[in-house]
């Protein structure tokens, strides 16, 4: 089925099809830019995907590199026409984090002192976590980046589980058992996991699911760092 381009009732759809005034100052066949009608500051640039994609997830890799260069483009066309040598990029994805329009579309704002626009980074309210734990959710992104597939939501099974589970009913046991010892080989990323309940020791750091136990192998780095790296063991299963 062939996606659609375009979206009824989406604000920015209706500019690129010429719905409405707009100041462009960048367009190609992927993607256009134009001024932002209640900008932060003068200056103030919006780049936006001609076909429409809601979130960032939705957004293919090839056309997300082409959004980032043209941004990048604009971002120093902009200082130059602004005068202004500070600037923020910006992506709100999802109602969470702030977007306002249900297209994806990256912000490019000039910034001066005293504008009274502030995106406090780093947060005031949050606390310094233990170093066992940001260790802990580098591993897992790691491994999340090594093997996508393995996070998320399974067609065999339920997301939690973090595991892509086989059917191996209908095939041979040998067959099934090579495809556990393969599994058993392979790093296993749990997309989510409860940070209070975490065990640790001076070695390895252990986490169970209900399938799987994984285990961050703690190691040093070539210049002194601590390293973890995500080993699964399966269980034995009846």
């Amino acid at each position: 089925m062939q996606r659609d381009q375009h979206k009824a009732g989406c604000t920015f759809c209706d500019l690129i099809k010429g719905a409405a005034e707009v100041s462009i100052c960048h367009e190609d066949s992927d993607a256009i830019a134009f001024m932002d009608i209640q900008p932060v500051n003068n200056g103030h640039v919006l780049v936006v995907p001609r076909e429409h994609y809601e979130t960032i997830f939705e957004v293919p890799a090839e056309l997300g590199h082409h959004l980032f260069k043209v941004t990048m483009s604009l971002a120093s066309a902009v200082r130059k026409v602004t005068g202004c040598e500070d600037i923020n990029i910006v992506v709100s994805s999802g109602e969470a984090a702030g977007q306002d329009e249900p297209h994806y579309h990256v912000h490019i704002i000039p910034r001066r002192a005293g504008d009274g626009f502030d995106i406090p980074l780093p947060f005031g309210g949050s606390e310094m976590p233990d170093r066992t734990l940001l260790d802990a959710y580098a591993a897992r992104i790691l491994s999340a980046l090594r093997d996508p597939m393995k996070v998320g939501h399974s067609s065999d099974g339920p997301a939690s589980s973090g595991v892509a589970r086989r059917d191996t009913a209908a095939r041979p046991k040998a067959d099934a058992r090579a495809d556990t010892s393969r599994l058993a080989d392979r790093s296993v990323a749990l997309p989510t996991f409860d940070e209070s309940e975490m065990k640790t020791d001076d070695a390895r750091h252990e986490e169970t699911r209900s399938d799987a136990v994984v285990y961050l192998s703690q190691e040093e780095g070539a210049h002194g760092e601590l390293r973890y790296e995500p080993q699964a063991e399966l269980r034995d299963q009846a």
